[in-house]
């Protein structure tokens, strides 16, 4: 930092930089100096310092390192060359094999055809990744009529390879760029090198490249996010140049595509928030940069990595429902004002009264996902189940019995010509339309939920009881507002008992034909549970609108969809007999996931990593921990290091400290979430800890020259790295069935071509 303050000095100041350099006793500009030299390049691949003004041979040192750095980059390019080639042929391998669909194709391969059709769904994730794989199929013939409806269905004659070969090609990069990056962060061919090994022979990455699913297309903009975020750290001694705006403007791109295929992508916007907060507050203690040049670098950052990101996500949706306007099987998770936009949908183009009104009838919409439709039918609870009366649940289709009549709480009939409006804080009764019974609750347990009470339908021709009054109120509102039909979220309260008619979301046993349960709730807190809307209103007396008039802004959408994805992905829970596993099975690669295949007669792909690079993975991180520790105590001791030793700990503290918090970041927030989680969710956060172990073991390498002489420890660290390289192309030759495909016994059948690779009993091949 000194050595680049005292470029940046005018002349004037040669001596007060000078002075600065005796004052700190040579120790943190010696530090400085290396990190400065490594960044500029004046440091060579395996830590040589730079030459004098002439070698021995009496050539000017411009000349001699002019012609390093071409050898240098040729045989960079040559090694990513054959990384990028070795890549390619392991991703496109036997791409169209098996010929049926696969894991997940069924739900991505079918969110691509809907883009192709333009037909609306539903999905817990971001637009980005399915509308890019329904790009790729159209552009490749396929025509989106393929119905993807369960594992094993064969693809026939439809052309599904566009959209598998454009998730290889994604996943072909990942091993190139975590060759770039490393490249960048640790100067060292080596580093690299390993680093991208062990993604092109792992046999995990390999299979969640060559199938119709978003990880390949999610992580290849996390690792773009990091090679872009490195390459304009690289930058930051030429801050405002061409260069310099490129890889910001980059970093601002990736981060938006990682965040528009999975919410996943917030924690690779940490990880560059994080580094970018840090390089902030290395300007802002440059006391030497003026507050206005400060200011112009804050600014430029938040345009290339929080406006720009930000735009760029909100685009994607407004593609997404632009291409999406026809109903589908999604409108039902959202709204009636959010479908009243969709064609082919009831409420599409329609026209009814703005304003619910006495004596309308109406269909009553719980605002929560596959919440329903107020419903109620002539069967009655059975015995022992509450009172015996009729059956009240939430219906997730539209239906006759759907509807309900809105009376006011004497029952009196309204003869104006114009009927009064319902309004915030009114008592009403909800008549049910096709049995003349009223919405009634009392105090008897509800089927379910015992802490709530049971709803049912009541009385008979008008006839009831004072439980059958409820009160209506308009969230947000005050007294006398008027409830608006599709935009209102109106509660129910029940007059007798206090509490609000509520939907659980849980469902019925058979005798309530699986329904879902609504009960009425003692607990008032407003929930999506407890929050209703109008959504079909019929009332003669009132003039109707134009749905088209009611149809929710872009913001509206926008923020709807995001509260929509968010609750479904709280709510995903493993179904019967469906597999799932725990946060720690991943790194020690415990578990795998069937792609394909059970038994010893069907095609058969396995999900897991090749264990020797998982395992080499999980021992690096705890190397990385000690030899980081053991840098980070001699910086803070001030012991006297040498050039090359220096630079290897700063290299370990710089380079593999952030791609160490990558790791941490992509792994250990799936320790507090609730929903269910399977063993792919871990393969970003893998990224990171390849990468952590080129650099970890390129380092370990290089230490040999503190115990042996340099020539002896070049020649070990060949070796090693030989050794390294061997053991994960035999690894990979003995474990890519799981990849390509196995047919005939199982591993645990000593006739099987597996026999004796089922290292753990939990692997499932």
């Amino acid at each position: 930092m000194e050595s680049q303050r005292c470029q940046m000095q005018p002349a004037g100041k040669e001596d007060l930089c000078t002075l600065r350099r005796r004052k700190g006793g040579g120790k943190t500009s010696e530090r400085e100096a290396i990190r400065a030299g490594r960044l500029g390049g004046s440091e060579g691949a395996n830590g040589r310092p730079a030459a004098a003004s002439e070698d021995t041979n009496g050539r000017p040192v411009e000349v001699k390192r002019s012609l390093q750095d071409g050898h240098r980059r040729t045989g960079t390019c040559s090694v990513l060359a054959l990384v990028a080639v070795l890549s390619l042929i392991t991703r496109f391998y036997k791409i169209l094999e098996p010929p049926h669909i696969c894991w997940d194709e069924t739900h991505f391969g079918k969110m691509g055809s809907y883009y192709i059709n333009r037909t609306f769904f539903f999905d817990v994730h971001p637009p980005l990744g399915k509308m890019l794989i329904g790009l790729a199929g159209h552009l490749t013939g396929y025509d989106g009529s393929f119905p993807f409806i369960r594992p094993g269905d064969k693809y026939e004659d439809h052309d599904y390879w566009g959209m598998r070969g454009f998730c290889a090609l994604l996943g072909s990069c990942l091993p190139p760029i975590a060759y770039l990056t490393v490249q960048e962060l640790s100067r060292s061919s080596t580093a690299a090198l390993i680093a991208a090994a062990t993604l092109v022979f792992d046999t995990g990455c390999i299979t969640i490249s060559q199938y119709i699913l978003l990880d390949p297309i999610l992580m290849f903009f996390i690792m773009g996010s990091v090679l872009c975020t490195v390459k304009f750290n690289q930058q930051r001694h030429r801050p405002f140049s061409a260069p310099w705006w490129l890889w910001l403007v980059l970093t601002g791109v990736n981060l938006a595509g990682a965040l528009g295929v999975k919410f996943v992508g917030l924690f690779v916007i940490m990880l560059v928030g994080l580094n970018t907060a840090w390089d902030l507050w290395r300007l802002l203690g440059d006391l030497d940069l003026p507050l206005a040049e400060f200011w112009k670098h804050l600014s430029a950052r938040v345009f290339g990595l929080i406006l720009l990101p930000l735009t760029l996500y909100i685009m994607i949706f407004a593609v997404h429902f632009v291409v999406l306007k026809k109903s589908g099987p999604g409108d039902g998770f959202f709204s009636s004002a959010f479908q009243s936009r969709l064609i082919g949908n009831n409420l599409h183009n329609a026209s009814m009264p703005e304003y619910l009104a006495y004596g309308s009838t109406v269909t009553v919409k719980n605002i929560r996902i596959a919440g329903g439709y107020l419903h109620s039918h002539w069967h009655l609870y059975p015995e022992g189940v509450g009172a015996r009366q009729q059956q009240v649940t939430g219906y997730l289709h539209k239906d006759y019995n759907n509807l309900w009549l809105v009376q006011r709480p004497n029952n009196s009939e309204d003869l104006s010509r114009t009927p009064d409006l319902v309004r915030h804080g009114d008592v009403i009764r909800l008549e049910h339309k096709e049995t003349t019974r009223f919405l009634h609750s009392h105090l008897h347990k509800a089927p379910l939920t015992k802490k709530h009470l049971q709803v049912t339908g009541y009385g008979i021709n008008g006839t009831g009881d004072p439980n059958d009054l409820w009160q209506v109120e308009v969230c947000g509102g005050r007294q006398g507002d008027p409830v608006k039909v599709l935009r209102s979220k109106v509660r129910f309260l029940h007059r007798a008992t206090g509490c609000v008619l509520y939907s659980t979301g849980k469902t019925l046993p058979k005798w309530g034909w699986e329904q879902v349960e609504v009960t009425c709730s003692p607990y008032l807190k407003e929930t999506p549970n407890s929050q209703w809307n109008i959504e079909d209103h019929i009332n003669h007396k009132l003039p109707n609108i134009s749905l088209s008039l009611l149809k929710p802004s872009f913001l509206e959408i926008l923020v709807e969809s995001h509260i929509v994805m968010i609750r479904g992905n709280s709510g995903l829970k493993p179904k019967d007999h469906e597999s799932s596993s725990k946060p720690w099975h991943w790194p020690v690669n415990y578990q795998g996931l069937r792609f394909s295949g059970v038994n010893e007669t069907e095609y058969r792909v396995y999900l897991l990593g090749n264990p020797v690079i998982w395992w080499l993975n999980l021992l690096s991180i705890g190397l990385y921990l000690l030899m980081a520790t053991t840098a980070a105590v001699l910086f803070q001791r001030g012991v006297q290091l040498g050039g090359r030793s220096q630079e290897r700990c700063q290299v370990l503290l710089d380079g593999g400290g952030l791609l160490f918090l990558g790791w941490l970041l992509h792994y250990l927030p799936f320790y507090t979430m609730g929903r269910i989680l399977y063993y792919h969710h871990y393969f970003p956060a893998m990224l990171f800890s390849s990468m952590l172990t080129g650099i970890t073991l390129d380092i370990l390498l290089q230490c040999g020259d503190l115990l042996f002489p340099l020539a002896v420890a070049r020649h070990l660290h060949r070796a090693a790295q030989g050794l390294l390289l061997s053991a994960f192309i035999y690894s990979f030759y003995l474990f890519h069935p799981l990849s390509y495909g196995m047919r005939g016994p199982l591993a645990h059948d000593p006739a099987s071509a597996m026999a004796g690779l089922r290292w753990m009993e939990s692997w499932e091949f």
